[in-house]
């Protein structure tokens, strides 16, 4: 499942992240509405707290970013566009 947490410090956050447009992104992300639909590294279910999270991650410029987002409208549409050392860290 991937609870996603994202921290206002840089220092605490698993993976940094940049999002950015579609055509650049290595992930496109859908954002789902409750923890049962959050699965895999594209369905992300965002939490307000840190215990629940299975990753924390921060949003910063391109430049920091370890991995650049997308976030999309389809659960279809959402999955990895290139390959990463990031796949399954999400889960």
């Amino acid at each position: 499942m991937a609870r996603i947490y994202q921290t206002t410090y840089m220092g605490e956050a698993h993976i940094r992240v940049a999002i950015v447009s579609r055509g650049d992104a290595d992930l496109l992300v859908h954002r789902v509405s409750s923890w049962g639909s959050a699965k895999g590294d594209a369905r992300w279910f965002i939490t307000r707290d840190k215990q629940d999270a299975s990753c924390w991650i921060f949003v910063t410029s391109l430049g920091m970013a370890d991995l650049k987002i997308c976030f999309v409208d389809s659960q279809g549409e959402a999955g990895w566009q290139k390959e990463s050392r990031y796949k399954g860290r999400f889960t």
